[in-house]
């Protein structure tokens, strides 16, 4: 999967690889140091983490890990040296110790037997060769939004996980907060009726994160970063400050814009409440402004008309001010409305409804990491599975394709295929640049 750069490396990853077909070359459920004499998880017992990806969100996700009793970070892995110092230190903190090790080649740490789980903070063009080495070693993972860089890749994503009954939550954490329950509730048990149209209103442009707009004059990477190993399985380019941490969301090479960036989010909850976790559409199109000029290339103002085999309309938008922020759903009766932070609905006394016994009543979160760790324990499925979250990020791949080529795309979601068009199937997925691949 990855490149080697010395006969020593070469030796490593050779001695690696037969240590991880080992790991999986059997029956592999709940770590054995975890299980009590019964074969049940002691809750006195740690499980052990390990995070790939230590920037931005990978360090968030790494200090939600760390305020959990029952998880125990162990080893923090990155490409650059700032990050893999930082995190380090964060940990050894938290635990009052020096015992977090740093890994610079996320093979190394996954090789690990007493790693549980792992975290993924990576760039969206970085998940899915880490993800599917790592559930091939029988690991459970905690992965970031969109699940993939593209359709192909988040598959095979999902057939990994599945292959190794691996437990995988997304970071798709608005389905722990109350008020997307609440509202996915009243979807789900009719009190609008027939949903006829959803309106999905997602960010536009591109924010500038990392304060590096104007750094983009190609320059030589800092020693810190290994840009390289950075760039990894997509197609080579300069280094320039503004493609990397933070801003690379904005290269369609590396990222999704922000169409990517928040499918996993608000069109995710669209897709909760009308129980669509296992489909996609049919038919979809799209419109999209990209940039004229400079590295940044994701589109800035987008708009997608997706239909589903039930005839539902689905319009996913950013830039476009007659589609409001968050996720609406339109049906005979009404329509539900919510965002972060807010929930709104007409007939206004559906906010107040009250649900029956036998009604749809969808799980209450204790936490999203929490909930993850809770599974990993009792092995059931998370709320934001692989397969969900594949499911997620379909329509904004189907989205990009159509926008970039101009033309409206047709597509079987039973088969993942798009049908009449040879252009547009080839990209579902792309090459890895050598010597990576899946």
């Amino acid at each position: 999967m990855l490149p080697n750069k010395s006969l020593a490396r070469r030796q490593f990853l050779k001695t690696t690889t037969g240590i991880i077909a080992g790991v999986v070359g059997f029956p592999y459920l709940v770590p054995s140091h975890v299980l009590g004499k019964n074969g049940k998880i002691t809750p006195s017992n740690k499980i052990t983490v390990g995070c790939i990806g230590v920037g931005w969100m990978g360090t968030s996700n790494m200090e939600t890990f760390l305020a959990e009793p029952d998880a125990q970070i162990v080893a923090v892995c990155d490409v650059d040296k700032n990050h893999l110092e930082n995190a380090k230190n964060l940990v050894d903190k938290h635990y009052q110790n020096k015992d977090c090790a740093t890994y610079h080649h996320f093979n190394e740490l996954i090789a690990r037997p007493d790693i549980d789980v792992i975290s993924l903070g990576l760039p969206d063009h970085w998940h899915a060769i880490p993800a599917i080495l790592a559930a091939n070693a029988g690991k459970d993972l905690y992965g970031e939004k969109p699940l993939s860089h593209n359709l192909k890749e988040g598959r095979a994503m999902c057939e990994a996980v599945k292959r190794n009954q691996r437990i995988w939550q997304t970071g798709s954490w608005q389905r722990a907060q109350n008020n997307f329950r609440f509202a996915s509730e009243l979807v789900r048990n009719g009190r609008i009726g027939k949903v006829h149209l959803v309106e999905v209103g997602l960010p536009a442009g591109h924010t500038d994160f990392a304060g590096t707009k104007e750094l983009m004059a190609l320059t030589k990477p800092p020693k810190e970063l290994d840009y390289e190993f950075w760039l990894g399985p997509a197609p080579y380019a300069p280094y320039a400050v503004a493609r990397v941490h933070k801003n690379w969301r904005w290269h369609l090479d590396y990222g999704g814009g922000q169409l990517m960036d928040w499918v996993g989010h608000h069109l995710d909850i669209a897709h909760w409440g009308l129980d669509l976790d296992h489909t996609g559409p049919v038919e979809v199109v799209g419109y999209g402004e990209y940039p004229r000029s400079g590295l940044w290339n994701t589109a800035t103002r987008y708009r997608l008309i997706t239909t589903y085999e039930n005839g539902l309309t689905m319009i996913i938008a950013g830039g476009h001010p007659d589609i409001r922020g968050g996720t609406r759903w339109i049906g005979e009766y009404g329509w539900v409305w919510v965002n972060r932070g807010a929930i709104d609905a007409e007939p206004k006394h559906l906010l107040h409804e009250q649900f029956g016994a036998n009604e749809v009543h969808l799980y209450r979160s204790p936490g999203h990491v929490r909930e993850f760790l809770d599974c990993v324990k009792t092995r059931q499925q998370t709320l934001t599975p692989c397969e969900t979250a594949h499911r997620s990020a379909t329509p904004g791949h189907l989205g990009q394709i159509a926008m970039r080529l101009g033309r409206k795309i047709r597509f079987n979601p039973k088969t993942e295929e798009i049908i009449g068009d040879p252009t547009a199937s080839e990209m579902l997925g792309r090459a890895m640049r050598s010597p990576w691949h899946l």
